[in-house]
C-alpha cells in the first residue's frame, strides 16, 4: 500500500523507530507527519518515505484537526507496539 497524506505508517529508522504516526502531507521521497504527543501538528516532522512502513489503515486529515485527536487515533496503534 503506497504512502498517502491520511496514511497511518510505523517508523523504521531513527530514534522514533516503532512508532506510529499519521501523514499530514507528502512532497517527492518525504513525508510530514504527527502524532499528537512529541510530534505535534504545528511542527510535523519532515521524514524520507524509506524511513517509514504503511499500514493498511487511512484516517482522515480534515477531521482530525487537533493534536488530541490525533493522539487518540494512534493510541490503539501504539498500545499494541507497548505489548509486544
Amino acid at each position: 500500500m503506497p504512502i498517502e497524506k491520511g496514511s497511518v505508517v510505523r517508523s523504521k529508522a531513527g530514534h522514533d523507530s516503532n512508532r506510529f504516526y499519521l501523514v499530514l502531507s507528502v512532497e517527492r521521497d518525504f513525508a510530514y507527519i504527527a502524532d499528537g504527543a512529541v510530534r505535534k501538528l504545528e511542527h510535523p516532522k519532515k521524514k524520507r518515505m524509506k524511513h517509514l512502513a504503511p499500514t493498511n489503515t487511512v484516517l482522515s486529515v480534515e477531521e482530525l484537526t487537533t493534536n488530541k485527536l490525533v493522539k487518540e487515533a494512534l493510541t490503539q496503534f501504539n498500545a499494541e507496539r507497548q505489548s509486544l
